[in-house]
């Protein structure tokens, strides 16, 4: 047995309701063209760092007509959001030092 499939069997309400919320973000007739849909699993699966979603979102891109061009621009696009995070988190961090700096010792 796929240690998918044992996955699923130890955790079966689990796994059901999270490959119906994948099956509802993947499918081909939504508001959105599957192929959009597919660069944007893209690139959050890079902002996420999960090679095997990487893998089966970029199968899927080429399968849904994305370009080369595109899945490039998706990876500059999602390392510009997650370098923008970093800033952000930047903000939070120089705001809890001069919290911290400010509190009596």
């Amino acid at each position: 047995m796929s240690l998918a499939k044992e996955l699923v069997r130890l955790a079966p309400i689990e796994a059901k309701a999270f490959l119906g919320l994948k099956a509802a973000a993947e499918r081909a007739d939504g508001a959105i063209p599957e192929k959009y849909r597919e660069l944007i699993s893209v690139a959050v699966a890079l902002t996420t760092q999960c090679s095997y979603c990487i893998d089966a979102h970029a199968v899927n891109a080429v399968k849904a007509g994305a370009t080369r061009e595109e899945i490039a621009e998706a990876v500059f696009i999602a390392s510009a959001l997650r370098a923008g995070a970093a800033v952000g988190h930047g903000l939070l961090a120089l705001r809890l030092f001069d919290a911290a700096s400010l509190a009596p010792a």
